[in-house]
């Protein structure tokens, strides 16, 4: 039998019944759970900056610090101290049998390995390290640094240990192509976009530093195995042999083009550069396209104590935690994120909607409003600007799932009514609305970046080429319309839902684009679900509440490995943590199952593992950057998830033992606002 909104007999009985009973009567449950809101709100207000916002750190794995390593070898700075302090943090993180990898718990990955070890032997680790011999062995074993992708093997060739004719050709004459352009950049994902105009600078000029043999890391390449890895299809015709031709071709113009031929594309590439430079934390605000802006910037010339070069290797800088005998780095930073999910918990927490920590949150992501345009006009020309982008600046990068989630914790403030408050939400809801994709899904950073023939290319190992339609961000754009007042009759939502109907997992889940992985994607629709007054028990909805039951462990939690990106019989299994135990039960109280045993087993599993300090143990990476590629650990969501999961049960559990009828609903926007 399906459960009803308010939980119904799914799930339930007479021991879930006295447990939310105990709730109410203030015995040793409810005085825990009530223990565990108040550590867990009174450290997220320790952690608020004077500001107004939040930010926790952004973790991701070692070829982070390789690259930053590599870069400064290439600058002839690779043996001063921060580069030592570095490398103890590559030489530490290496796995049991040898090796990195780029999540916790996850296999040796050839490309993070080879980066490491040409890291530290660059900073003076021995060949005859332990920790280098069990590298050398994996990635011998794994075909080698011949085998690696393809932005590895432009910093081998940067370093002069692979030709740049072994590296995918990133012509700077893409620059030159009409936007309107399928294969133009702006028919790229933002961050490819970003990361390829300096790397097509790198690539025309071809830069090298020569290291002396000794110093170089020729015993990684396999002599048995092509130096150019064979990428062609069996089929002779096509789009893969077709890009690998034209690469050929490209390869074969570059080796006779004169200069004056050339000078129009990196012109070109450079003024695009240097406009995308204005309001930002470095090109994109993300680690990538800033590592390669300081080779590029050297390539064209500019002096490297010049204000350009050092604007760019400060914000690299500025990625830079020192910790002890340490340093790492991190791929970004997330002010606005963190911000916003944690003035909706707090908000959740029953802090007043005029407490100071909240109206200091919220003028300050007020304060962060787009206004000005950015790439995206390309697409959607004539809208006008609105959202929010992911750091403290990123101008031309405002992004959906920032720009809903901000909305969300605007409206949980006194200030919702503020006439600048409903301005910016005007603005922000006409935003996305203009955003949304053809196929009625909603994207990161773009609409309709969703040409496959694109992923062919040499260069599109990242896995990152398109910036498609995901469940998850369009679930949240839902949560926000609902909570506006729209319903299933709007247009818009309409359209989104059919999307979300097509996109559903035949086991009931859907794929997570940004958090890992099916669970991310699950709980986020069951909530947009949910805000626009979804029927509950349809048997869509009650399939995806049935999964997330049907994959939670033995000790109550939830868990689920990037693995699960890799090989489906990992959806939904994986080590529990508590973000992830945070939004299988968000989701379940979002369907309606206050009462099931799967709700109280895990909001237990969070009072049982919560810390003193009122956060969770949580090592796992919930976080996606690239899938199969890029993973990431951000250090706050084991605070403010956890915090929202257990605010909302108290909530839909007061509201069950008050009346039995009373149907759980999540916190929803007020919806006086026309738009």
């Amino acid at each position: 039998m399906i459960a009803n909104t308010d939980g119904g007999s799914h799930g339930g009985g007479p021991g879930v019944l006295s447990w939310l009973a105990a709730l109410r009567g203030g015995n040793g449950v409810g005085e825990s759970l009530d223990r565990a809101l108040e550590a867990t709100r009174r450290r997220l207000l320790e952690d608020q900056h004077p500001d107004g916002y939040w930010v926790g750190e952004l973790e991701g794995d070692t070829i982070l610090e390789s690259e930053y390593i590599l870069l400064l070898a290439y600058l002839g700075r690779e043996r001063t101290e921060d580069c030592a302090k570095i490398a103890r943090y590559i030489y530490e993180k290496e796995l049991p049998g040898g090796g990195w990898a780029i999540y916790p718990g996850g296999p040796v990955d050839l490309s993070g390995s080879v980066k490491a070890y040409f890291a530290l032997k660059l900073v003076g680790v021995p060949t005859d390290d332990p920790v280098m011999e069990r590298a050398r062995r994996w990635i011998l074993e794994l075909g080698g640094a011949q085998a690696c992708n393809s932005f590895t093997r432009f910093s081998l060739a940067l370093l002069g240990q692979m030709s740049y004719d072994e590296c995918p050709c990133v012509p700077p004459e893409l620059a030159l192509v009409p936007a309107r352009m399928n294969f133009s950049l702006y028919a790229m994902s933002s961050w490819t976009r970003t990361i390829l105009v300096p790397l097509s600078i790198l690539s025309a000029f071809k830069p090298v530093r020569p290291l002396p043999p000794e110093r170089g890391v020729a015993e990684l390449f396999r002599d048995d195995l092509p130096r150019q890895p064979a990428r062609r299809t069996a089929r002779t015709f096509t789009w893969t042999n077709f890009f690998l031709a034209v690469d050929r071709g490209l390869k074969w113009f570059e080796s006779w083009a004169p200069a004056w031929l050339r000078k129009p594309g990196i012109s070109a590439a450079h003024r695009w550069m240097l406009e995308h430079f204005e309001d930002s934390d470095g090109l994109g605000a993300i680690f990538p396209p800033m590592i390669s802006t300081v080779i590029a910037l050297d390539c064209l010339g500019y002096d490297r104590d010049s204000t350009l070069v050092r604007w760019a290797l400060n914000h690299l800088e500025d990625l830079c935690i020192e910790e002890g005998e340490t340093i790492r780095l991190q791929p970004c930073v997330s002010p606005v994120w963190d911000t916003a999910i944690a003035t909706i918990a707090l908000a959740d927490a029953k802090l007043p909607d005029f407490h100071p920590a909240l109206l200091r949150a919220a003028r300050w992501l007020l304060r962060n409003e787009v206004r000005t345009p950015g790439d995206w006009q390309k697409r959607r020309p004539g809208v006008e600007p609105g959202g929010w982008f992911f750091q403290f600046q990123n101008a031309k990068y405002p992004d959906i799932d920032d720009t809903a989630m901000v909305l969300l914790a605007l409206h949980r403030t006194a200030l919702a009514d503020d006439p600048a408050v409903r301005a910016a939400t005007r603005r922000g809801i006409d935003w996305m609305l203009a955003m949304q994709n053809r196929d009625g899904g909603w994207a990161a950073f773009d609409a309709d970046i969703d040409n496959e023939i694109l992923t062919k290319v040499p260069f599109a190992d990242h896995n990152a080429m398109l910036d498609p339609s995901c469940a998850d961000i369009t679930a949240r754009v839902l949560e926000v319309l609902g909570g506006l007042g729209h319903r299933a009759d709007h247009p818009a939502v309409a359209r989104a839902l059919d999307y979300l109907w097509r996109a559903q997992e035949p086991q009931g889940c859907w794929y997570g684009r940004w958090g890992v992985n099916y669970i991310y994607g699950t709980w986020q629709v069951l909530l947009g679900l949910r805000a626009i007054d979804f029927p509950m028990d349809d048997p869509r909805a009650a399939r995806a509440a049935d999964w997330l039951e049907s994959v939670q462990q033995a000790d109550g939690g939830w868990g689920e490995s990037c693995a699960s990106y890799d090989d489906p019989t990992w959806m939904g299994q994986g080590a529990p943590t508590a973000s992830q135990t945070a939004w299988a039960v968000l989701g379940l109280l979002a369907a309606g199952r206050t009462r099931s045993q799967a709700v109280r087993r895990g909001v237990q599993y969070l009072l049982d593992t919560q810390q003193a300090d009122g956060t969770w143990d949580e090592d796992s990476f919930t976080g996606t950057g690239f899938p199969r590629v890029f993973y990431l650990r951000y250090h706050l969501y084991r605070v403010y998830f956890p915090l929202m999961a257990l605010a909302r049960y108290r909530a839909a559990a007061g509201r069950l033992t008050q009346s039995p009828h009373q149907a759980s609903r999540i916190p929803a926007l007020p919806r006086p606002l026309e738009i």
